[in-house]
Parts: C-alpha cells; structure tokens; sequence
C-alpha cells in the first residue's frame, strides 16, 4: 500500500467514526399547512435504527456505527405518502425539515353492514398463573429513548366480517408515570405482518403504573376487519413514555408458552419482523357477522 493509498484510507475511515458519532436530528412537519405532525415513524429499514417524532413533530434518530452514506431514512405516517431521504443528506441538513405529502388514497370511507352481529372475543383472555412475561426493553438498552418505535402483538385469527370495539392486554409491570402507545392492525402474509389495515393513528395513553387487565375503547374509532383479512397481526408500537423515577425501566405483559400461538415482535418500526410461540394475554372485543 502506498502513502497516497494509505491516506485515502484513513480520511475514510474517520469519516466514518465522525459520523458514527452524530445524531439525526430534526422535525416533520405537513407539507402544505406547515403543521407538526407527532408520533411519524422515522427509520432505516432492517438496519435497527428507527425512532417516532414526539409532540412537538421533533426527532432525534441515533446512528451505529457501521451504517452507510448510501441508506435512506423513511418517514411514514397514515394519511400520508411515506417519504425517503437519504442519510447523507440529513446529515449534512443540521437540524432537518422534513414535510410530508398528504395521501388522498388513504381516506377512503369504508362502508360497514353488518347484519345481526354477535359478541367476539378474539385472543388469549386468561391471565395464567402469571409466571412468564413479555417485556418491552431488552439487556442492552440503556434509555426508554431505545425503546420508541418499537412493536409486539399477536397474530389472530377473524374469518368473519367484524367491527373491533376495543383491545384488552394485562399489564404485570409497570414503572411508568404515562406510556403512549399506537395500536397497529396488520394482514398476514406468509405468515408475518404486511399492509397496515387501519386508516387513521390511534393513540392511547397509560397513567400511573397501572397494573391488570387494560381497556382500550374503539368503539368510536370506526375499525372494520373484513373476513377477506382471515388472519390479522394485532400490534401496540411505544411511541412516548415518563419515568416513575430515575431507575425506572420495568413494562411486561402477560404470556405463556404455546406451540399453536404466534406472537410478533421488531426492534425498530422499519426492521424485520420476528416470530415467537409466545402467546400474550391480549385480545379484541369485536362485534361480527
């Protein structure tokens, strides 16, 4: 190798050390009314790097450092086109603007006719002996900021037309003063989470360290499953937390081991989706055909 080689190799090399230690940060905002839009799932697909922009439309996406200038930064929200932009572009923005294009596409009404519909319970509705628990952090992270964007639910099966009045799960732990989750309904295809079924953002807030069975109510929200969708993945995404205390890490829900369940899992709201055989006490209430 020469000096000239040498050389080439090293600026590149600190490049990618300078930029491993920058943050993304920056707002997303609506393209024609400038308004901030909140809760945007922002991330690099596959990559585990993702985040959600908080109230005020601001984000902060952290970076590892073995992630290239060639990926591109998604940003969806429902309703509107997601967008892409690349890395390197952000990087070199500052503090980026991000709008994003309304998508006349998504609010198509939905017609609902059911005729004589029956109450349905659709998933696990026992708690167990509560001796297993799926949790919503891992070993290796250090802030609830690790956590935003990431997704777990259950694959369910429907086979019928239904409206979805509400969702149950039970909650083991908690050390949370408010936690804001998104309810995301997904098809199935070969086996794993595909098109997001709904088309507006539902966002619930959980106060205080509730413990037990928590109510969702969707009755007003006007969530249609048609018995096209046989099999549906039921998810809930953590988009905003704060602390009880410094310490504070500790959020479960119930589960047990079943061969015949399949649960769902990612990391960040672009990565890869995973399987488990864990089958969480979490279940809809519907009402169907």
């Amino acid at each position: 190798m020469n000096r000239g080689q040498f050389f080439l190799i090293s600026i590149l090399l600190l490049s990618q050390i300078m930029f491993s230690q920058k943050n993304i940060h920056g707002k997303v905002i609506d393209l024609k009314t400038k308004e901030i839009l909140a809760f945007v799932n922002i991330g690099i697909p596959n990559e585990n790097i993702g985040t959600v922009s908080d109230e005020k439309g601001r984000f902060n996406l952290k970076l590892n450092d073995t992630i290239s200038f060639k990926k591109e930064v998604f940003f969806s929200y429902i309703g509107y086109k997601t967008k892409a932009v690349s890395l390197a572009s952000l990087e070199s923005s500052g503090e980026a603007v991000i709008e994003l294009e309304r998508d006349v596409n998504e609010l198509k009404e939905v017609v609902v006719n059911l005729k004589m519909p029956k109450e349905k319970k659709i998933g696990r509705t026992t708690k167990g002996l509560g001796l297993m628990h799926a949790n919503f952090y891992s070993f290796y992270e250090k802030n609830v900021e690790d956590r935003l964007s990431k997704e777990m639910g259950m694959k369910m099966k429907i086979k019928k037309d239904c409206s979805i009045e509400g969702l149950n799960f039970n909650i083991t732990s908690n050390e949370f003063k408010s936690l804001k989750f998104r309810l995301n309904i997904y098809s199935v295809k070969n086996n794993l989470p595909h098109d997001l079924l709904l088309k507006k953002d539902i966002i619930f807030e959980i106060k205080n360290g509730f413990l037990g069975w928590y109510n969702v109510n969707l009755k007003n929200e006007d969530i249609f499953i048609g018995k096209e969708n046989e099999e549906i993945a039921v998810t809930i995404q953590w988009i905003a937390s704060e602390k009880m205390n410094d310490s504070s890490k500790f959020f479960s829900i119930s589960t047990a081991a079943s061969p015949g369940a399949i649960s769902y899992y990612r990391e960040k709201g672009f990565d890869s989706w995973k399987k488990g055989s864990s089958n969480l006490s979490f279940y809809l209430n519907a009402m169907c055909n």
